[in-house]
């Protein structure tokens, strides 16, 4: 499937960067959100990307989001069971 989004033309420039670039960035921003809301798997994320898991998931500190987001107690019960 495929989805449109309209932007400014002049938009890649004000942002220094190539037309191919920021439409990279751009899907791999929505990737990364939808991940953080935790509405993606980080699988289904980096296909979205165009990157592989890992790359993705190494990808997420540009972005300010964490790799791994558990609260204290499922870390805990985690560290529990294993």
């Amino acid at each position: 499937m495929q989805l449109v989004i309209e932007y400014p033309e002049l938009l890649p420039d004000a942002l220094q960067q190539s037309r191919a670039e920021f439409e990279r960035e751009a899907r791999t921003a929505l990737a990364v959100k939808l991940f953080e809301m935790k509405r993606i798997s980080s699988g289904i994320a980096a296909k979205l990307a165009g990157m592989d898991r890992v790359a993705f998931l190494l990808s997420l500190h540009q972005y300010g989001v964490a790799m791994i987001d558990l609260e204290e107690d499922e870390l805990l019960s985690d560290l529990e069971n294993a």
